[in-house]
């Protein structure tokens, strides 16, 4: 981004005037023809032109709508206004002589504001107020990109609450049948306390027992669930750097399955999928989703022998989540290692000589478990293994 400063004794200011453009070599002979033209225009007339490379910054091109380049914007006087296209030359001649007539025109106001009276000599002789160390259309220019920065901050910090209310509201459904199956086994039990009533006398020690292990299985539930939604709340994402946004699930599946097709020919297996054309718009950052999606899948990919079967699958499980899950037809996973393999660098003996089920079921889990969702494996030794997770459905 550059700056060229044309001053005047003509005007108080001068128009303001940013020049987008991008990469492409015609882009440089339009700037050259643009600066020669206003340098030519410049013998009346003063203006202040700034070039914005809109690949380096591209958010200001987003925030004055800027949609094909060459283009070239009027910040002053107001209104705004863009200029587009390839001949440019002839809309500046054009509009050139209409722009100075509004710069007079506000020169004319601003004097008229002040009690002054316009004398047509001062009006030659009278410096122009462009003394600052940097030009009016860089500050603003600055300013532009702080406000657009800020607006990207705060556009996050709403998505990252209303992932939160998400999970909040998704905690509280699931923690309704495990709550109320406890407090049922409970007051069963304080039947027995109380000889008075009939239903004592049925309570035999097996039943008691079951009831006991029934109240202690859920309640034990009601914590997995309460760590499971508070650890991302703890972290506040500041290892991740989450970005959760409305997310087309499928959209993303079938962008990783065409992304790693050339590994599925080479081991000649065939992946399919059941995702269903109405299934709901999730909540999460697409980049790590998408890392999750890859790992899950090179690991089925690793382990599934040549001519194997991966399938995956993504159901609308209940009001509030989906549920993604690939399985496999390969080697399987040993009962005894499935609560360690999302340990940070838990490996099989069978794989200390390869890559894999290192550090990458571990991140898995770290994603998985900051969008507030659930992963696990189902598998056995020889017969495959399915690798499951959850994420919160999207609502507005």
């Amino acid at each position: 981004m550059s700056t060229d400063r044309y001053p005047s004794n003509k005007l108080l200011k001068s128009l303001q005037l940013l020049l987008f453009l991008d990469e492409r070599t015609t882009s440089y002979i339009y700037n050259q023809e643009i600066r020669n033209k206003l340098a030519i225009l410049n013998a009346e007339d003063a203006f202040e032109l700034e070039v914005v490379d809109v690949g380096k910054q591209p958010d200001l091109a987003e925030h004055y709508r800027v949609i094909a380049t060459p283009a070239l914007l009027k910040l002053y006087p107001k209104p705004r206004q863009i200029l587009a296209g390839s001949n440019l030359i002839d809309q500046i001649d054009n509009w050139w002589e209409r722009w100075q007539e509004q710069l007079s025109a506000d020169e004319h106001n601003f004097r008229s504001n002040r009690g002054e009276s316009i004398n047509p000599d001062r009006q030659q002789t009278e410096p122009l107020l462009l003394s600052d160390s940097h030009s009016y259309v860089s500050k603003l220019i600055k300013l532009t990109d702080e406000v657009f920065t800020l607006k990207q901050e705060k556009e996050e910090l709403l998505d990252r609450l209303k992932l939160q209310d998400r999970a909040m509201s998704v905690l509280a459904h699931d923690l309704r049948n495990p709550l109320t199956a406890a407090a049922l086994a409970i007051g069963t039990l304080e039947i027995i306390h109380n000889p008075q009533d009939y239903r004592a006398n049925s309570l035999d020690p097996v039943k008691i027992a079951r009831l006991i292990e029934r109240a202690r299985t859920q309640l034990q539930s009601i914590d997995r669930l309460v760590s499971d939604i508070l650890q991302p709340l703890a972290n506040n994402h500041t290892e991740l750097d989450l970005h959760p946004q409305k997310l087309d699930l499928a959209q993303l599946i079938a962008s990783v399955i065409s992304q790693l097709d050339s590994q599925f020919q080479t081991k000649l297996q065939v992946i399919t999928t059941d995702i269903p054309q109405d299934i709901p718009f999730v909540y999460g950052d697409p980049d790590k989703l998408r890392q999750v999606i890859v790992n899950l899948l090179d690991n089925a990919i690793k382990y599934t022998p040549d001519l194997g079967r991966i399938h995956i699958s993504a159901l609308h499980r209940t009001a509030q989540t989906i549920q993604v899950s690939i399985s496999d037809n390969g080697l399987g996973i040993p009962e005894e290692n499935q609560k360690h393999i999302f340990q940070d660098r838990h490996r099989l003996d069978r794989d200390l000589s390869r890559s894999g089920y290192g550090i990458g079921l571990s991140v898995c889990q770290q994603i998985v478990r900051a969008h507030y969702g659930q992963i696990w494996v189902e598998s056995a030794p020889g017969k495959g293994s399915v690798f499951n997770f959850t994420l919160l459905v999207h609502r507005r």
